[in-house]
């Protein structure tokens, strides 16, 4: 029995074809089945295969099954443990086009669709009959005959003098031949989350596997470092992340163990300690787009900086930046950053605890900047505060920071502070328990951005307010006009 396939419209049907003799009181209907067969097979996404006159059709199978079928590793990988290479090797049958070698360029320009992609493997190979041909590998799921090509296909073919008769190929795939999706699906357990995602940190990918992938978790290791060029070391978290500096313990599971490394990210450069320090590749985003909020001249207190990568970016557009963090290597490797990108004269840089930051070198600046000579100020201050996990507690140290006088309402403090949440609506939720914190409602006068989905019912988010005079300042009453004016917007 012999499976094929072609696509049809945006679902793959196959068929089976099986061989049964036709008898010679049914030869009038096959003539009309072959009539129809070829009408049909020109048809976009219809095929079926008249072989030597022996043919049925039979139920759909499913596309899962026609992958698995041919370029999916060989079945005796399965529950494989210790990584072995040669155990992958697999002979498939594929269709090849023979051409003349002097036109080989400009044909494949034109077959971009129909020609084989698979990792390293050759396109176009010499033809082992006729040294002056050469054979175009093709897709087997989209070139099964001649009348398998596309009309435009077909066209250029015609032009160059090509007959679109159709060969067979033996190809041998190795361990080489396969995407690391497909390794892993063909050792893990059948029905088992496959991981072939993780984060990129310079030369090192960071995988969170899950409980049911720790037997294969060297395995996997390795996988992500032969598919990932410039991947050298492959490390898997090994517990929740430290709420005190801000990162957690990692397992290498292969690889290289050194963990200083250097990234890039939206234009600046930042180096560190990996295993020490926090740093998440899907910030990137949120990074920007905070930085693309302040304008030259605006003042930045970045609370819980991490090794800059709000910090950097801020001081880079002409802004006086304030920069904390509590662990000691964070620290070290902001201040490190900061001449590497050469903002070390526009960054001050702490290594306080965000309270005693804030009560402290904040307090003494915002008592500057919003003093008597306020009114002359044009510029904006912006307090970040990225520790999603205990930021908003932080928030209840704006209550009566300061004193005297308050300023007007436009030069008050905006405040972007991280949350996460598992709430049904967590916007709402961020809201309200920043809020709760503060004293006050914040529905009218604060929005909310989602930042990243963090796992299944547990997202992200950003909270901006304006901080309301009354509640920043000692002895002030809070009314619902100030509050409303206390938007940032």
């Amino acid at each position: 029995m012999r499976i094929l396939w072609k696509p049809f419209g945006f679902s793959r049907i196959l068929f089976k074809v099986e061989s049964c003799r036709i008898s010679e009181s049914e030869s009038l209907t096959l003539l009309v089945w072959t009539s129809q067969i070829q009408k049909l097979s020109r048809a976009p996404g219809i095929f079926l295969w008249d072989q030597r006159k022996r043919f049925s059709v039979m139920p759909e199978i499913e596309t899962d099954q026609r992958d698995s079928a041919l370029f999916s590793p060989p079945s005796n990988v399965r529950g494989m443990t210790k990584l072995d290479r040669t155990a992958f090797r697999k002979t498939v049958t594929i269709p090849v086009l023979k051409v003349r070698k002097e036109i080989v360029n400009k044909l494949m320009r034109s077959l971009k669709r129909a020609a084989l992609q698979r990792p390293g493997i050759k396109r176009v190979i010499e033809d082992p009959e006729d040294e002056a041909n050469r054979l175009i590998m093709l897709d087997p799921y989209k070139i099964i005959t001649g009348d398998s090509f596309e009309r435009a296909e077909l066209s250029i073919l015609k032009q160059l003098n090509v007959n679109p008769q159709i060969s067979k190929y033996n190809l041998e795939l190795t361990y080489e031949n396969f995407k690391s999706e497909e390794i892993l699906k063909a050792v893990l357990p059948e029905g088992q989350d496959v991981t072939s995602g993780f984060s990129r940190v310079g030369h090192i990918a960071h995988l969170n596997l899950r409980d049911h992938q720790l037997p294969f978790k060297h395995l996997i290791g390795q996988v992500m470092i032969d598919k990932n060029p410039g991947i050298t070391s492959a490390v898997n978290k090994i517990n929740n992340i430290d709420n005190t500096y801000r990162n957690f313990q990692m397992e290498v599971l292969s690889g290289e163990e050194n963990m200083m490394t250097k990234v890039r990210e939206n234009s600046y450069t930042y180096e560190f300690d990996f295993s020490k320090v926090y740093w998440n590749p899907r910030l990137s985003t949120e990074h920007s787009r905070i930085t693309e909020l302040l304008k030259p001249g605006d003042v930045l207190f970045d609370v819980f900086a991490g090794v800059g990568p709000f910090a950097i970016p801020v001081a880079k557009k002409n802004c006086t930046v304030f920069a904390n963090d509590l662990n000691p290597e964070s620290h070290k490797w902001l201040l490190h950053n900061c001449k590497l990108n050469k903002v070390d004269q526009k960054v001050k840089v702490f290594n306080l605890d965000g309270k005693d930051f804030l009560q402290g070198p904040v307090r003494k600046e915002l008592m500057e900047q919003l003093g008597p000579l306020s009114k002359e100020r044009k510029h904006s201050v912006h307090i970040v505060m990225n520790l999603p996990a205990k930021a908003i507690e932080f928030l209840n140290v704006f209550k009566s920071l300061l004193d005297g006088p308050s300023c007007n309402t436009e030069l008050l403090p905006i405040v972007h502070c991280y949350s996460f949440s598992k709430d049904p609506n967590p916007a709402e939720d961020v809201q309200q328990r920043a809020g709760a914190i503060l004293g006050i409602s914040l529905e009218a006068c604060s929005s909310v951005h989602p930042v990243r989905n963090v796992a299944p019912n547990k997202e992200m988010l950003c909270i901006t307010f304006r901080i309301p005079a009354a509640i920043l300042y000692k002895n002030q009453t809070l009314n619902l006009g100030e509050q409303f004016l206390g938007n940032y917007m």
